[in-house]
């Protein structure tokens, strides 16, 4: 890119989609600050996973394949068990690992790695005011840092600081699956092989995920919206054991764990809907334009989305009304095509009904026979595989 068409360009999120556009866009010339509300990189998480020819190629582009690899998690079989604990349904380790399966944090602190000596990086802080005028974005950060960029791009999630303040309030565009989900970990949930068990009841559903090197429980459960606050992690620990307690198999137990984890995460299983992902100077991407809490390969979706708005604005030679338009056209259908695939996580999970879980039970079981296994693994890759990546002269 010539160098008169670099930009000076503000990311808001250092977690999987802020670092890997900022690869992308200092490979090209811009010059890339990335302000993260949280004090340092988020450890723990949930396991993330890559699947079908889309997310290869991207991974290969990026030259991080072999070192995810090298941190990949080996997923054993998804079972569905009773309250006794005797398997219902197994589920293959391909259906919830995909082709490759990392930490998210480890995920995390790799693209770290991989960007911090050529972007700009505050750790605890966050943009306060944001207001566009003819030849750029004044920015002021909580900080009272200030600051003009050429484009502002909001990479920081479901509940997207930038889209608020740029586009209206979040419940103008996230909506509530009527479920909410909790995570955490248990360092003592050890197993010499990596196994993922599903405990059902209506409206309630535990995952205990149990490995050689320590473990993580998931809890979903359906309720009227909750009121809490987003720091407040030990109101939050309090309703989910609300939520949960009297459950059966070895929830309880489970439970007994929540307030020692260290990593924990709680939100309401909610989905984005924007009619567009970008306005004047500023652009979302991944999880804070068209994301799901859980189930949408969100991880995939924004180095794939980050590579494309970065790519389109190398193609416009940093025009970036052209570029913006032109990847919101790109992206769309898959942003749509990954969200079909979470519209149900909570129910996958949760049923609401004895009914609901008898039925779940039947149709995994049946799409596990020999003849239709083939049938279950395209249906977990297809939305991964709902876009052709162009070459960019990145």
């Amino acid at each position: 890119m010539n160098s008169k068409n670099s930009k000076n360009i503000l990311i808001s999120g250092a977690s999987l989609a802020g670092p890997a556009l900022a690869y992308w866009l200092t490979r090209s010339g811009h010059r890339v600050t990335v302000v993260e509300r949280a004090p340092a990189l988020r450890e723990g998480g949930q396991a993330v996973d890559f699947r079908g020819d889309a997310h290869m190629t991207m991974l290969k582009r990026m030259g991080i394949l072999e070192e995810i690899r090298r941190w990949q998690t080996a997923p054993g079989p998804l079972e569905i068990i009773d309250g006794t604990g005797a398997t219902k349904v197994s589920l293959p380790a391909s259906f919830a690992g995909g082709t490759v399966e990392i930490a998210r944090g480890d995920l995390s602190r790799l693209l770290y790695t991989l960007t911090k000596d050529r972007a700009e990086y505050i750790f605890d802080g966050s943009i306060a005011t944001l207001t566009e005028t003819a030849d750029g974005v004044d920015i002021t950060l909580d900080s009272g840092r200030k600051g003009t960029y050429d484009l502002v791009i909001g990479a920081d999630g479901l509940h997207s600081n930038v889209r608020r303040l740029a586009f209206g309030p979040e419940d103008d565009y996230v909506k509530s699956s009527g479920y909410y989900v909790a995570l955490y970990s248990v360092p003592d949930l050890l197993n010499p092989v990596e196994r993922t068990v599903i405990y059902s009841e209506p409206g309630r559903g535990a995952a205990v995920h149990a490995a050689p090197e320590g473990g993580g429980v998931t809890l979903v459960f359906t309720s009227p919206p909750l009121a809490y606050h987003h720091r407040d992690i030990a109101h939050q620990k309090q309703l989910v054991a609300k939520a949960c307690a009297g459950m059966g198999w070895e929830v309880p137990t489970h439970l007994k764990a929540l307030d020692g984890s260290n990593t924990f995460y709680f939100d309401s299983i909610s989905m984005v809907h924007m009619d567009h992902y970008t306005k004047g100077r500023v652009a979302l991407v991944g999880d804070a334009g068209y994301g799901a809490t859980m189930g949408g390969m969100g991880a995939g979706m924004s180095l794939i989305a980050s590579y494309v708005l970065a790519g389109e604005l190398a193609a416009a030679d940093g025009d970036h009304e052209a570029a913006f338009a032109a990847y919101e056209t790109a992206i769309r259908p898959y942003a749509k095509a990954c969200q079909r695939i979470a519209g149900n996580a909570g129910g996958f999970f949760a049923p609401k009904t004895r009914r609901g879980i008898t039925i779940r039970d039947a149709a995994y079981r049946i799409l596990t026979t020999k003849v239709l296994i083939r049938l279950l693994n395209n249906l977990t890759t297809k939305a991964a595989n709902a876009i052709k990546l162009k070459n960019y002269p990145l």
